[in-house]
């Protein structure tokens, strides 16, 4: 699979027009262990996705891809290099204030959706909305964001009244709904059939140029790879563009 010819039907992104700074790895670093054991998680990561990009990012477990997504995300900071989400630079950040940036420009769809069991699917969004960075102005309605994903009719059911796919229609929704600058999607069709999980990568790559989101997703599975902007492979913690 090559990086040239991995454009989304969403339409490609003109990176001169993106309106606002998207997300940016240089030369990272990042090391686990101790002085008698060391793993290079992270070796020399150059990684540029502007908003409305979607770029996946495949490669065999233990490659770095979750250190890698840890990182972007300012959930670890990296030994060396910098990390840049919506322009700011979350490595030189004190803890505190990467948590902040973190709130209020990353958004992260894991495996499972991660929901709540006991809260239906609109007051998922409405549960982050409240507790999130803009609660204090006003902000995407969650009715409207989840008729957008294709759940308007389903918006009162819990997690245990939806499918795999459901499920994760509403944890993409429930990510986009504090209106993050980057989205970080770890292995979203993993539990999915084939059918399932072309949806949910054509609508990660609609919601992404529609909303101006950088967007990046670890995954196994190369069927869905074509609506990605960009491809990327990760092999002992080194990242290079897929050929």
């Amino acid at each position: 699979m090559s990086s040239d010819t991995t454009a989304s039907p969403a339409g490609s992104v003109d990176r001169g027009q993106a309106h606002r700074p998207g997300l940016e790895l240089r030369a990272v670093f990042l090391r686990h262990g101790n002085a008698a054991e060391t793993v290079q998680a992270l070796d020399d990561v150059h990684l540029t996705v502007a908003p409305g990009e979607l770029a996946a990012i495949v490669g065999p477990s233990g490659a770095g891809k979750s250190s890698l997504l840890a990182v972007a995300g300012g959930l670890a900071r990296p030994d060396q290099g910098t990390v840049t989400v919506a322009g700011q630079d979350m490595t030189v950040a004190s803890r505190r204030v990467r948590t902040d940036l973190r709130r209020r420009h990353v958004g992260f769809v894991f495996q499972s959706g991660n929901l709540l069991p006991a809260l239906t699917a609109v007051d998922q969004l409405r549960l982050v909305q409240r507790l999130g960075p803009r609660a204090e102005r006003a902000s995407r309605d969650p009715f409207e964001l989840l008729a957008d994903v294709g759940m308007a009719d389903k918006v009162n059911r819990r997690p245990d009244q939806l499918s795999g796919g459901e499920r994760q229609r509403v944890g993409i929704a429930r990510a986009l709904v504090t209106e993050p600058d980057v989205l970080l999607v770890d292995e979203p069709t993993a539990a999915l059939d084939r059918a399932r999980s072309h949806d949910i990568v054509q609508l990660l790559a609609r919601e992404a140029a529609r909303r101006s989101v950088a967007v990046v997703m670890v995954t196994h599975d190369h069927d869905v790879l074509q609506y990605c902007y960009t491809v990327y492979e990760m092999v002992d913690g080194r990242l290079t563009a897929a050929k």
